[in-house]
């Protein structure tokens, strides 16, 4: 999940002459994928009411307008910044900033895995071509931002597990386990990636501390 990862499409929404069109487009790709769809921009382009050859001087390929409204549904999480020494408090803090944001937009977040899940069958099958490939990864640094406090405490191996463990939690995909699969409510689903969270972050330093003590011992 880079702290923010603006494509050029969007400084061009920011900056450009034609902000408000930009931003047209944007607002419609996100009531689209809010409605689960995985739209083309071709198809926000119609459903916006602009041409074409525009449409694609902001979003020059699907991957591009994806990842914008991507960034537009995480919002405060690309920007949360961490306000504790301890590891474990500023995971739960993540998880408490997070979560119901990502639930928020859980359509949009869903339309993106898709998107994803559909490029990767693509290139096993050998036809995606020169088709962008739609990035993913804003997690990667936030999880090793709020862990940060462990990083001299973990050896880099630990550190690094943990911080893979906690993303497969971190995310729409635990939407996907726990109210698709388990059918929990929102509630519920944060409660439980908050105590899997914690419970990761306890076994590491655990694990971590009784390496120490048995090198201590045998020394």
């Amino acid at each position: 999940m880079l702290v923010s990862r603006q494509s050029d499409a969007d400084s061009e929404i920011e900056r450009g002459p034609k902000a408000r069109t930009g931003r047209l487009m944007l607002d419609t790709a996100i009531s689209l994928m809010q409605g689960g769809a995985t739209p083309s921009v071709s198809g926000v382009a119609e459903a916006a009411g602009v041409s074409r050859a525009t449409a694609y001087r902001y979003f020059p390929s699907q991957a591009a307008l994806v990842e914008a409204v991507v960034d537009e549904g995480l919002g405060p999480i690309l920007t949360w910044k961490p306000t504790s020494q301890d590891a474990k408090a500023r995971v739960n803090d993540l998880i408490a900033t997070g979560m119901p944001r990502i639930e928020s937009f859980e359509a949009t977040f869903k339309a993106a895995l898709k998107l994803s899940l559909d490029q990767w069958v693509k290139g096993q099958a050998g036809t995606l071509g020169e088709e962008p490939q739609f990035r993913r990864g804003h997690r990667v640094q936030l999880l090793g931002e709020a862990l940060e406090p462990l990083r001299g405490t973990l050896p880099p191996e630990s550190f690094d597990r943990l911080a893979q463990a906690l993303s497969l939690v971190f995310g729409v995909e635990a939407l996907i386990v726990l109210k698709d699969i388990w059918g929990l409510d929102g509630e519920r689903t944060q409660s439980v990636v908050k105590w899997v969270s914690s419970a990761l972050v306890d076994a590491a330093i655990l694990e971590a501390d009784e390496v120490r003590e048995g090198r201590e011992e045998g020394s």
